[in-house]
């Protein structure tokens, strides 16, 4: 059984992910707090915030991951928040280090070692897992740990057949992007930002992600998929 157990895969690009590996003949299981809607997905439904959850969590996967022949294991799922550096929000700092820090860190602890070879652990970081702009303090704080997750691991996993990259979206038509940026001019500006002059689409970094586990050659690459932003 080839397997691909992903966080967040209730929407955007998590449930793209899913809808992909599923046509590749994966099994495919969704960890979120909500289910993803395409009935051959198993649905874990979880709240990634939980640590006394995510033990219960890890011992389920663990029963997947035991049967299976190879595991893309995609942490995918992310919280957004916007606070500054001058006034950093305490709570929502936590809320998303525990969403897009310890939670993979935590999954990672559970199944890494019982993942067999040419399996993956991929994780979905953002254009700020590399730069960061006003306003997204917490956020990038996230995502520069997330790259740096992704550079450990990949430095730990050496002769265990398992590889490792970061994706690193860039602004992508997402319900978190929507409903962090509602005003749709403002989406339309940004999108008009890089050589496509558009947001990135779902299914694109689908692509990537799939990609990027049948390919072990990118083991401890960062992949950007922002189609080509303009630097200032």
């Amino acid at each position: 059984m080839k397997l691909a157990i992903i966080t967040g895969a209730s929407t955007g690009i998590g449930y793209a992910a899913a809808l992909q590996f599923i046509e590749q003949g994966y099994t495919v299981i969704n960890v979120s707090r909500r289910e993803h809607d395409d009935p051959r997905v198993i649905n874990l439904c979880t709240d990634l915030c939980d640590k006394p959850a995510l033990i219960v969590l890890n011992q389920q996967l663990l029963s997947h991951v035991s049967q299976a022949s190879e595991v893309a294991l995609v942490h995918n799922a992310g919280y957004l928040f916007g606070d500054t550096a001058i006034a950093p929000n305490e709570a929502e700092l936590e809320k998303t280090l525990a969403v897009n820090v310890w939670a993979p860190t935590l999954i990672n602890k559970a199944l890494l070692e019982h993942m067999p070879k040419t399996s993956s652990v991929l994780y979905i970081g953002s254009t700020l897992s590399e730069k960061a702009v006003a306003g997204s303090y917490s956020y990038a704080l996230s995502k520069h740990a997330v790259a740096g997750m992704m550079k450990a691991s990949c430095q730990d996993l050496f002769n265990l057949g398992i590889h490792s990259a970061c994706i690193c979206p860039g602004f992508t038509d997402t319900a978190m992007l929507r409903e962090h940026i509602p005003d749709s001019d403002v989406l339309r500006t940004i999108g008009a930002n890089n050589g496509f002059l558009r947001l990135v689409e779902p299914n694109e970094i689908a692509n990537l992600i799939v990609w990027a586990h049948q390919n072990p050659v990118i083991n401890g690459a960062i992949l950007h998929g922002h189609l080509g932003q303009k630097e200032y």
